[in-house]
C-alpha cells in the first residue's frame, strides 16, 4: 500500500508539472509563418496522391507489412501532438482513420481532384466531425489535425450503424479503447478531466502493475533464498537483490496497458513520460543487480584457480559492464523520450577535442589501467613498491590502483603514474633471500667453527622450503669484536607470511645448534690484558727472538701447509687442492 501511495504521488506530481514543458514544446514548434519553403514529396503533392499513399500503405500493413505504417503516418498532420507520444499516437490514428475511411464509403481516386479549387478536400462529414485533407504552408497535403482529433469519436459512431459495405476489414485491428467504449453504458462515458471509464481503467492498470510487482518480488526473493542455501556465492547477498525486476515488470505492464485506454493527449503525455522514466530507471537498476550476481559468480571461479590474473580481471569486467549498462540506459531513455540522440552524439563529436583536453588525466588513467591489464606487472595481493609507495595491491580500477600499506593505510595511485614509473613487484619473487652475518666470539676454536658451519648447511638441506641448489655458509670476516660467518640462503615460499614463518624456524634452529655445540655469539666487548714480567716460552715451531726474516717466512708457510693438509688436503702437484665431499 505504501508503494502504491508513492506511485500515485509521482503520477499526480507529473500531472501538474509536465503540461508546462509540453506547452512550451508546442509553442516553440515552427508555425505557418516560420515554415521554410521545401520541395514537396510526390506522395503528398495533392489530395489524390495523399489518399492513394495512405490507402496503399494501410492495405500493406493489414497484410503484415508493418514497415509501411510510417509511410501512412507521414500523411497525417501531427503538429499539435507532443513528440513524446507522437509515435504511439500516430500509429493509433492511422489505424482508426483507415477504419473510418473503409467503413464510410469506397475510395475512388479519380473522384478526388488533383487540383482542388480550395485549400482543402473534404472526404466525409459526420455528426462527430469532418475528415478532410488540407494544404500545409510547405505545400504538402495532409489529413488535418482537426479531422484526426475527431477520428476516434467518428469511428465509435460508425460502429453503431451499418457501413457502406456492411463490414469492417477484420485484418485491421480496432483500437482497444474504442472496443471498450462501444460496449460500455452511457453513464461511464461522462467526463471529469478524463472519462469515468478511463479513470476506472487507470486505477485497474495501476492495481495490476502493483500486484505484479509484489508477486515478482516475492518469487525472486524466495528463489534467492533457495540459492543462498545451495550456493555459497549468494550467502553474502541480500535476498532482495533482484527486487528491481519487480519494479521493471510493473512499469512494463503500465507501459503496455495505459496506451490502450485512449487517454487525452495531456494525460497520455504525463503518464507516458512517468512510465517511460520508471521503465528506464528500473531497467538500469535491474541490470546493475544482475551484473553484481555475475560478478559474484566470476569471483568464485577466479578464487578457485591458482592464477591471480583473473582476480585482477573480474573487477574490471564488473566496472566495464556497469559503464556499458549506463551508456545503453542513457541511449534507451533518450530514444523512448524522443530525444534526438544523433544531434547529441554530433555535439559530442564537435566537442571531442575540448573534451580530450579536459579529460587528459582521465584518459591517461584509463590507458594506465589497460597497461596493467595487458602487461600484468602485478596481481591482486602482490607486495609492490611503486615509487615511494610500498604495500599490498588491493584492487585495480579504471582510474586508480589501491595499495594497502604495512601501516594499514590505503593509498590510491593514479594508473597514469604506473605507465612511466618503476614498479618493484616483491610478490613476484620466485625465491626470497636472507643474507645474515653471525658473529662468534674470538675464543671459538676453529674446529667448532667448522662444525657450526657444517651444521647450518645440514639445516638448510633439511628445511623443506629452503633452496638446496644455491646457498653459502662460510667463515667470512674478522670483525672488531667477532668472527663473522656469512649465511646466504633462499626460501621458495608463495607469500611474505610463509617467508616469515620459515625464517623464524630456521633462525631458532641455528640457536639450538649453537647451544648444542657450545658456540657463543659475540657482542661488543673490551678485554684488558696485563703484561707479565716473565716471558712465555713458545711451543714447538714457535717464534724465537733470534729468528731471521727468511726463517719467519718459512715457518709461516710450513704451518699454513700443515693446517691446509689437515683440513682440505693437498695433491702431490703444487696448486691443486682436493676439497672434501
Amino acid at each position: 500500500m505504501k508503494m502504491l501511495n508513492k506511485q500515485c504521488m509521482l503520477i499526480i506530481a507529473l500531472w501538474f508539472f509536465l503540461p508546462l514543458s509540453i506547452a512550451e514544446e508546442l509553442q516553440n514548434r515552427p508555425t505557418a509563418q516560420d515554415a521554410s519553403v521545401m520541395k514537396v514529396p510526390l506522395s503528398l503533392l495533392n489530395p489524390r496522391v495523399t489518399m492513394q499513399t495512405f490507402s496503399e500503405a494501410m492495405q500493406a500493413v493489414s497484410k503484415g507489412d508493418k514497415k509501411q505504417l510510417d509511410k501512412a503516418i507521414s500523411t497525417l498532420d501531427l503538429s499539435n501532438i507532443a513528440s513524446v507520444i507522437e509515435k504511439e499516437k500516430g500509429k493509433e490514428l492511422a489505424h482508426s482513420l483507415y477504419l473510418v475511411i473503409e467503413r464510410s464509403k469506397q475510395v475512388i481516386l479519380t473522384d478526388i481532384p488533383e487540383v482542388p479549387r480550395t485549400e482543402e478536400y473534404v472526404f466525409g462529414t459526420y455528426s462527430q466531425g469532418t475528415v478532410k485533407i488540407t494544404k500545409q504552408i510547405d505545400g504538402r497535403w495532409l489529413f488535418s489535425k482537426d479531422s484526426l482529433s475527431a477520428v476516434p469519436d467518428i469511428l465509435e459512431g460508425l460502429l453503431k450503424v451499418s457501413g457502406n459495405n456492411g463490414t469492417i476489414n477484420q485484418q485491421v485491428k480496432l483500437p482497444v479503447h474504442i472496443k471498450i467504449s462501444s460496449q460500455l453504458p452511457e453513464a461511464l462515458k461522462g467526463s471529469f478531466l478524463l472519462k469515468y471509464w478511463q479513470w476506472l481503467g487507470v486505477f485497474i492498470v495501476i492495481l495490476i502493475g502493483s500486484v505484479t510487482d509484489r508477486v515478482v518480488a516475492w518469487f525472486l526473493a524466495k528463489n534467492v533464498s533457495r540459492w543462498q542455501k545451495s550456493n555459497p556465492v549468494f550467502k553474502e547477498m541480500d535476498n532482495q537483490v533482484l527486487r528491481p525486476l519487480g519494479l521493471m515488470a510493473m512499469a512494463l505492464i503500465w507501459w503496455s496497458l495505459l496506451g490502450m485506454l485512449g487517454l487525452p493527449d495531456t494525460a497520455l503525455i504525463i503518464l507516458s513520460v512517468a512510465v517511460k522514466i520508471l521503465v528506464c530507471l528500473s531497467a538500469i537498476w535491474s541490470t546493475f543487480r544482475l551484473v553484481d550476481i555475475v560478478d559474484a559468480l566470476l569471483k568464485r571461479k577466479a578464487l578457485a584457480t591458482p592464477n591471480k590474473f583473473d582476480d585482477l580481471l573480474v573487477p574490471m569486467v564488473r566496472k566495464s559492464l556497469k559503464v556499458f549498462v549506463v551508456v545503453m540506459g542513457v541511449v534507451f531513455s533518450a530514444d523512448n523520450l524522443n530525444i534526438d540522440v544523433t544531434s547529441l552524439l554530433t555535439g559530442l563529436g564537435l566537442g571531442g577535442l575540448a573534451f580530450a583536453l579536459a579529460a587528459k588525466d582521465l584518459l591517461g588513467n584509463f590507458f594506465g589501467s589497460l597497461t596493467v591489464l595487458l602487461d600484468r606487472p602485478f596481481q591482486i595481493g602482490d607486495w609492490v613498491v611503486i615509487g615511494d609507495v610500498e604495500g599490498s595491491v588491493e584492487g585495480v580500477g579504471f582510474r586508480s590502483t589501491k595499495v594497502r600499506t604495512f601501516y594499514n593505510s590505503l593509498i590510491t595511485v593514479p594508473n597514469s603514474f604506473l605507465t612511466n614509473t618503476k614498479i618493484d613487484n616483491m610478490g613476484a619473487r620466485r625465491f626470497r633471500r636472507m643474507k645474515s652475518t653471525l658473529g662468534l666470539t674470538y675464543d671459538t676454536a676453529p674446529e667448532k667453527i667448522d662444525a657450526f658451519c657444517e651444521g647450518i648447511r645440514g639445516l638448510i638441506q633439511l628445511h623443506p622450503y629452503m633452496r638446496k641448489d644455491y646457498y653459502h655458509v662460510y667463515f667470512n670476516e674478522y670483525n672488531a669484536a667477532s668472527l663473522d660467518i656469512l649465511v646466504y640462503v633462499f626460501w621458495e615460499t608463495p607469500d611474505w607470511n610463509m617467508e616469515l614463518r620459515e625464517r623464524h624456524r630456521f633462525l631458532l634452529d641455528i640457536l639450538r645448534l649453537a647451544k648444542q655445540l657450545s658456540v657463543e655469539f659475540a657482542y661488543p666487548t673490551q678485554t684488558l690484558y696485563l703484561k707479565q714480567n716473565e716471558e712465555s716460552s713458545p711451543s714447538a715451531g714457535a717464534f724465537s727472538p733470534s729468528m731471521t726474516e727468511k726463517d719467519a717466512f718459512a715457518l709461516g708457510q710450513k704451518e699454513a701447509r700443515s693446517i691446509v693438509e689437515a683440513t682440505i688436503g693437498l695433491d702431490a702437484k703444487p696448486g691443486r687442492v682436493n676439497f672434501p665431499q
